[in-house]
């Protein structure tokens, strides 16, 4: 089976949904703790004013700091051309922008419209595209709200369609498909990856980042694997969700995700065990947290072992 690549997002999506600020350090020893359970992608934190997140103010620390750890894709979010700026100069090997395809939303968000937000994928792509091909980072514009809105209710699809084809034609490398709000459903999430797929093509959407806030997450997944996605965003432990999208809260938890996919045969070469390890060193450095996942609470099946890591 095909290998599927798990992008952590609990450096980013988690703590910034949380009240506890860890120092660099601890955030450091936390991605390298998943470096060493096997995660190969992680998102170490955003470059956004720090008077909005001060959980995000040492992510060019965070991002300099993981430069060591070979073979990591280091990601990052950034809200706008000046994120992208700071993004580019600490290093980090994959940016992603998000286009919230509601507009309240984006307002609420970023504070711009979709044709200001067009603008600023503009002025990032110029910034790419002066840069030696060998210094390039991957550049993804995640279209946020995919699957609905709490603000505006229903995104038609179409237009989801439409605008992942107006980001890509501007030279982007790629798009993501994000359920922000966990509204989606399976039927959903096969129609807008079709669409855009037949649209724009395969190679342009290779990943989603879904929420469980409904408890569709891992059913989301399942469905985005089987249709032919090979990146999933998750989060240990679930923490997370978008702090300017009311009940937006639950992000997938990583150890259920790599749960599901190692036991159907899908190769994402995370150690599961050391995977729950890691689990515990954070929840203790975040106690105040709600922590959540099945496979935490149960433990793994004595024949799950060895045999499922590949």
């Amino acid at each position: 089976m095909k290998h599927i690549t798990i992008s952590e997002v609990g450096p980013r999506d988690g703590l910034q949904s949380v009240e506890t600020t860890l120092s660099t350090e601890a955030k450091l020893a936390w991605i390298e703790a998943e470096y060493g359970a096997g995660v190969r992608e992680i998102e170490v934190g955003s470059f956004v004013s720090p008077k909005l997140l001060p959980q995000m103010a040492d992510t060019e620390a965070v991002v300099r700091g993981a430069q060591h750890l070979e073979g990591l894709i280091i990601a990052v979010l950034v809200p706008n051309v000046r994120g992208f700026e700071s993004a580019l100069r600490a290093g980090a090997h994959k940016i992603s922008i998000p286009l919230s395809l509601s507009e309240t939303h984006s307002l609420k968000n970023v504070r711009r419209t979709h044709a200001q937000m067009l603008d600023e994928i503009r002025s990032c792509l110029k910034l790419v595209e002066a840069m030696p091909e060998s210094e390039k980072p991957v550049f993804e514009v995640g279209l946020s709200t995919a699957f609905g809105c709490t603000l505006e209710g229903i995104v038609p699809e179409s237009f989801v369609v439409e605008m992942a084809e107006r980001v890509l034609d501007l030279g982007v490398a790629e798009v993501g498909l994000s359920d922000t709000t966990g509204m989606g459903n399976p039927a959903q999430l096969e129609r807008l990856l079709t669409g855009i797929w037949q649209r724009c093509g395969e190679s342009r959407l290779t990943g989603v980042h879904l929420h469980n806030t409904r408890g569709q997450g891992l059913a989301n997944a399942l469905r985005a694997v089987e249709l032919g996605i090979t990146t999933l965003d998750s989060s240990l432990g679930g923490l997370g969700g978008c702090p300017f999208a009311p009940g937006a809260s639950g992000n997938i938890v990583t150890e259920d995700l790599v749960f599901m996919l190692q036991s159907m045969g899908y190769p994402t070469g995370i150690d599961l065990e050391a995977l729950l390890v890691v689990r515990q060193q954070v929840a203790e450095l975040l106690p105040e947290e709600e922590w959540f996942g099945f496979t935490a609470a149960a433990g793994l099946p004595k024949h799950f072992g060895a045999a499922t890591l590949q």
